[in-house]
């Protein structure tokens, strides 16, 4: 970490470390929130920072448990994504290739990605690397949908992505698994985790994986090389806590991914182009009970987004590093729960042809609090939050919601909210031509309101939300105020993102149905126009069932038409993919698992004259998964 991090955190945490005893020690608000035993009742912390029962969660928000992405048997997190609710997906090419998620029609750039509560994203490009993130090291995945600038500060404003990586605990277990399919794919995975007994328990877990593909040419026609375009993914894993005494916790986790991906792309013949994208996270953290009524969470995280793209035998870096520190107060006041967080975040880059030399570096002090409501058949939040950037300024945003228990399966509720996406460093440094130092924050103001039944036995959910986004960045022809270059960033537009999200799903003997349902406009104010690369409708239907040891399923993934290009250029046109599952329980250990996707071979777009996965299938076996 960079000594100015460490000085300005034992500075501004002095007082709790002598209250505490444990200044050497740090805490991530993941492992702090996510709950011991989860068998009882659905739980989410993403939406509040905190530890909530599903049916108190006023947020539109869904859970992928452990059971569901091995039940999938998809090896990668974006084929999962693309399955859920109010979720759309860019990708060029195949697994191992550049891919955005796009939540509500907000862009890549407007949704925040985290990794065990702490954030995983490119500075200078402003989006997550989806590619090089690894399903095989994920337990859990939580998906906000909508604005929560309030509790995550900058470019949560389409939503969060939460994934946790696997943990341990009870007696010492072994995992394994292996399997291969179409395009050359082989994908091997090994761990161990498990927990001590007694009064200082130790939990672990470490798990490591690899995944490649021959792959196939990601693009076809004049001037692109026709050959397979092959990609490597090595990853590693692992959480290890120890129980000082009674609510007294500390920890530490990390996350390493590289993925090593061919392309068609302007290479110098006869090399072959390709881009190692890595994603690298690492996170200590203290829990502490300090009363029956006030917890501590204390976190000190550092995340790098890498990526070196060959098109010669010299590459162009494009590397950030993220430093933060936080520290996060609960304290219960009967049912409700009081928050208090303070964090302070570093960002620097290497990336000598872009960002100018004298801008590399930015730090963002952040101040936030809220309040979550729970009395009887009332639900409440309130949050408002600082943030003060030494490189854009400061920004407050808040939000209010509000539900009611119509019943104990059925809730009402409504909500409105604020939230920013910050500009990049290519938006404000890029050399020689297109950074602009005097481009503002985006803003956006949403209003959503929405109906959720569980009875736990059938689900379902509707939600209208209108987001309002000034200040959108763009690219501007010609550009005022600068001087070199014919095109820059700029505020110029403004957006706005509504529409209505459905789903439900229900139990018939031994048979679950589900679906999913989105009709949305994201539409672009200045012209009138679809904002590019989102339909006006998608969504899933599916059901999967259970005969004994055996289980399999099946959905249908549909999108209508979208544009690749502003002002409604370059139709796509929609599709609809049907995929199979199945597994089978050899034993009380050992199973058999397989998926065949895009099963009656679809041609379809997902990014204009790039190629996606014709029919596909892939088989293995697992051990001690259960």
């Amino acid at each position: 970490m960079t000594s100015s991090v460490l000085r300005r955190a034992n500075l501004a945490f002095q007082p709790l470390a002598i209250a505490l005893s444990v200044s050497a020690a740090f805490s991530p608000l993941s492992f702090a929130q996510t709950p011991t035993d989860q068998s009882l009742a659905p739980v989410l912390v993403t939406a509040s920072r905190t530890a909530q029962k599903a049916s108190d969660v006023l947020a539109d928000s869904t859970v992928i448990t452990a059971e569901e992405i091995a039940e999938s048997g998809q090896t990668s997190i974006i084929d999962l994504l693309q399955t859920q609710r109010s979720i759309e997906i860019k990708r060029n090419g195949g697994a191992g290739s550049d891919a955005d998620v796009y939540i509500r029609g907000a862009n890549a750039k407007q949704t925040i990605l985290l990794i065990d509560g702490v954030r995983s994203v490119s500075s200078t490009l402003g989006s997550p690397a989806w590619s090089a993130i690894p399903l095989s090291q994920i337990e859990r995945i939580e998906i906000v949908r909508g604005p929560l600038s309030s509790f995550y500060g900058a470019d949560a404003l389409g939503g969060v992505i939460q994934v946790f990586t696997k943990k341990g605990s009870g007696a010492p277990r072994l995992t394994f698994s292996a399997g291969a399919g179409t395009y050359g794919e082989r994908v091997v995975t090994a761990g161990v985790s498990g927990s001590t007994e007694g009064e200082h328990v130790i939990r672990y877990s470490i798990n490591a994986s690899q995944e490649e593909a021959d792959g196939f040419s990601s693009r076809v026609g004049a001037g692109f090389d026709p050959d397979k375009d092959a990609y490597t993914k090595n990853n590693l894993s692992g959480q290890f806590s120890w129980n000082l005494t009674k609510g007294q916790e500390l920890g530490f986790m990390f996350l390493n991914s590289r993925n090593n991906a061919a392309y068609d792309g302007n290479g110098i013949p006869p090399f072959k182009p390709y881009i190692v994208s890595e994603v690298d996270v690492y996170s200590v953290y203290s829990r502490n009970q300090i009363t029956n009524n006030w917890s501590s969470l204390l976190q000190l995280s550092r995340s790098y987004s890498k990526q070196q793209q060959y098109t010669s035998a010299v590459p162009a870096i494009n590397n950030s590093t993220q430093d933060q520190i936080s520290w996060q107060n609960d304290l219960k006041i009967g049912s409700d729960v009081l928050q208090l967080l303070v964090e302070r975040r570093e960002e620097s880059v290497v990336n000598p042809t872009q960002a100018k030399q004298n801008n590399r570096s930015r730090s963002n002090n952040s101040l936030a609090l809220a309040y979550q409501l729970n009395r009887d058949e009332h639900l409440g939040s309130a949050s408002v939050r600082y943030d003060n950037s030494s490189a854009y300024g400061s920004n407050v945003t808040g939000s209010l919601g509000y539900g009611y228990r119509l019943s104990k399966a059925l809730r009402v509720s409504g909500s409105v909210g604020t939230s920013f996406r910050a500009p990049t460093y290519n938006d404000l440094y890029f050399a020689p031509n297109f950074g602009n130092p005097d481009v503002k924050p985006e803003k956006g103001k949403n209003t959503e309101i929405g109906a959720y039944y569980d009875d736990g036995k059938s689900d379902f959910s509707i939600a209208y939300y209108h987001n309002q986004i000034t200040d959108l960045i763009v690219s501007r022809t010609p550009c005022p105020n600068i001087i070199l270059g014919t095109s820059c960033s700029y505020n110029l537009n403004s957006a706005v993102l509504k529409g209505v999200s459905v789903g439900g799903s229900t139990k018939v003997s031994d048979f679950r149905i589900y679906g999913t349902l989105d009709w949305q406009d994201p539409r672009d104010k200045a012209t009138n126009t679809l904002i590019e690369r989102r339909a006006r409708l998608h969504g899933t239907l599916g059901f999967s069932h259970k005969y004994g040891s055996f289980k399999s399923g099946a959905d249908v993934i549909f999108s209508g038409s979208r544009f690749d290009a502003a002002k409604q250029v370059n139709r796509l046109g929609g599709y609809a993919l049907l995929n199979l599952h199945a597994s089978y329980d050899l034993n009380d250990d050992w199973q058999l698992f397989g998926r065949w996707n895009n099963v009656l071979d679809k041609k379809y777009e997902v990014a204009r004259t790039y190629q996606t996965p014709g029919s596909n299938v892939f088989a293995g076996i697992r051990y001690g998964f259960k």
